[in-house]
C-alpha cells in the first residue's frame, strides 16, 4: 500500500514512527483532495459544456430547466466522490481508523448529493411538464413535492444510520411505530397533498387562472400551486398565499370560464329619475324621428299603436287611453339598437336591456351584454364608451339620471328663494 511505502520512507529519513504516520496521512489526504479538485475542474470545464452543447444541437429545449436548477452540476459531484473512494482504497489501509471514518463521510456525502440531485431533477421535471402541457401545468407539482419530501426523510434516516452505525431498516421500523406522531407532525402536508390531487383530478384550478377568494384577500392570477399553498398574484402586484386544502374546504370563484367563452360580461345599470318618465306626444315623437338608430323601431311601432287604437276605437282625449309610447320605452329601444351596432360586443351571447325593480333611487335600466375583448383595460374602455354615450343621450328623451341633492342644489334653491339671479346652468330639482 502507498501508505506503508510512504511511512517506511519517512522512517528511513529519521522521523519518529508516530510523526511519520501523521505526515504520511496528511500527505495522502492532501493528494486525494488535489485529485478530487482536479477531477471536479475537468468535469465542470469540459464534460458539462459538451453535454449541454449536444443537447442544444439535438433541439431538446427542455435542457433549460435542468440548467436553471443546476442538475448537471449537482450530478457532477459524484465524480470527485468516486475519485476519493478509489484513491482511499489504493492509498490507505482498509482497516485503518482514518480510512473507516473517511468511508462513513463519503457514504454520507453520497446520500446528500443523491438527495440534492433528485430534488433538482424533480424541480426540472415540474418545469418541463409546464412547458409541454401548459393547460394542466399544475397537475404534477403535488406529486413531485411529495417525492421530494420522501427523499428528504430517507436522506435523514440514512444519515443517522451512517453516523450511528445502525441499519436504516431498523430506523424505518421504528418510524412505523410512531405513525400517530408522524401523522400529527405532517398533518398539513398530508391535507395539502390530498387537496392537490383533488384539485388536479377535477381540474378546479390551473396556473394562470384568475380566481377570487375574499376570505383570504385573493383576487388575481394563480402563479404557483404546491401541496402546501397556492400563490395568487393580486392585481396590485401583491402575492397572497392560500393553503391548498382551503380551496377544497372553502368556496372560491374561478374566472376561467369567462376566458374560455371568448367574452367578458358588462352588467351595469343607469338609475332613471322616476319623475321624468312620461308619455310622448306625436310632436315629440316627430322631433326624435330623425335619430337614425330609431328608424327601424319608431315608425313601425307608431303605426302599430295607431292601428291598435283605431281598431279598438280608443279616444285621444287623454294620453292614458289606449297605447302610447313612453320616453323610457323609446330610450330602451334606442339603447338596445345602439348596443347591437357596437362591433365590440357579442351578439350571439346573452344580450339584454332590461328594467329592474324601481327603488328609492329611481328606475334601474340595466345593460347585460358581453364584450369581445377580455383584456381588463380594453374591457373597461369599452364599458366606459357605452355609458358615456348613453348618459349624454338621456336629455334627448327628456330623461334624467337620479342623483342625490348636492351642495350646489341647495345653493341654487336658496338663491331662488332670495330672488337672486340664477346661475346659467341647467336647473336641478332638489329631491
Amino acid at each position: 500500500m502507498t501508505y506503508n511505502i510512504l511511512n517506511n520512507w519517512l522512517n528511513q529519513l529519521g522521523l519518529k514512527e508516530k510523526f511519520a504516520e501523521s505526515v504520511s496521512l496528511t500527505l495522502i489526504t492532501l493528494g486525494i483532495l488535489v485529485l478530487a479538485m482536479l477531477a471536479t475542474w475537468i468535469v465542470r470545464r469540459t464534460m458539462i459544456p459538451v453535454i449541454i452543447s449536444i443537447i442544444q444541437k439535438n433541439g431538446l429545449h427542455w435542457y433549460v430547466p435542468l440548467i436553471d436548477h443546476k442538475f448537471f452540476h449537482k450530478l457532477s459531484w459524484f465524480i470527485p466522490l468516486s475519485v476519493i473512494h478509489i484513491c482511499k482504497d489504493i492509498l490507505l489501509l482498509s482497516d485503518a481508523t482514518f480510512s473507516l471514518l473517511l468511508s462513513r463521510v463519503l457514504l454520507a456525502a453520497v446520500v446528500i448529493v443523491a438527495t440534492l440531485t433528485i430534488s433538482a431533477l424533480l424541480s426540472s421535471i415540474n418545469d418541463i411538464y409546464r412547458k409541454l402541457f401548459k393547460k394542466r401545468s399544475a397537475a404534477i407539482r403535488g406529486y413531485t413535492d411529495a417525492v421530494r419530501i420522501v427523499s428528504y426523510i430517507l436522506c435523514a434516516i440514512f444519515l443517522v444510520a451512517i453516523i450511528t452505525g445502525h441499519s436504516p431498516w431498523g430506523l424505518l421500523s421504528l418510524l412505523g411505530g410512531l405513525t400517530a406522531i408522524i401523522l400529527l407532525i405532517f398533518k398539513d402536508t398530508l391535507l395539502g397533498f390530498v387537496a392537490h390531487i383533488q384539485l388536479s383530478s377535477t381540474d378546479m384550478i390551473r396556473l394562470g387562472d384568475w380566481i377570487e377568494m375574499p376570505q383570504y384577500g385573493a383576487d388575481g392570477d394563480v402563479i404557483d400551486i404546491s401541496i402546501h399553498c397556492v400563490q395568487v398574484q393580486n392585481w396590485d402586484k401583491t402575492i397572497t398565499s392560500i393553503p391548498t386544502y382551503a380551496l377544497i374546504s372553502n368556496s372560491f370563484k374561478n374566472w376561467r370560464g369567462m376566458s374560455e367563452s371568448g367574452g367578458r360580461r358588462i352588467k351595469r345599470a343607469i338609475n332613471i329619475d322616476l319623475a321624468t318618465i312620461r308619455f310622448m306626444s306625436d310632436e315629440e315623437i316627430q322631433n326624435i324621428s330623425n335619430i337614425s338608430i330609431l328608424e327601424k323601431y319608431l315608425r313601425p311601432k307608431q303605426k302599430e299603436i295607431v292601428a291598435y287604437n283605431k281598431r279598438h276605437e280608443i279616444e285621444d282625449s287623454s294620453p292614458i287611453n289606449g297605447r302610447r309610447q313612453t320616453n323610457i320605452g323609446i330610450f330602451r329601444a334606442y339603447t338596445q339598437e345602439y348596443l347591437r351596432r357596437n362591433p365590440q360586443l357579442h351578439s350571439n351571447m346573452t344580450f339584454l336591456v332590461r328594467q329592474l325593480t324601481p327603488t328609492e333611487t329611481g328606475l334601474p335600466l340595466e345593460i347585460y351584454v358581453f364584450s369581445k375583448d377580455q383584456n381588463w383595460a380594453n374591457y373597461e374602455a369599452i364599458q366606459a364608451d357605452i355609458f358615456d354615450h348613453l348618459l349624454a343621450a338621456l336629455p334627448y328623451f327628456e330623461l334624467r339620471v337620479f342623483q342625490n341633492p348636492s351642495s350646489f342644489d341647495f345653493r341654487s334653491a336658496f338663491s331662488r328663494d332670495t330672488q337672486k339671479p340664477e346661475l346659467p346652468t341647467t336647473e336641478l330639482r332638489a329631491r
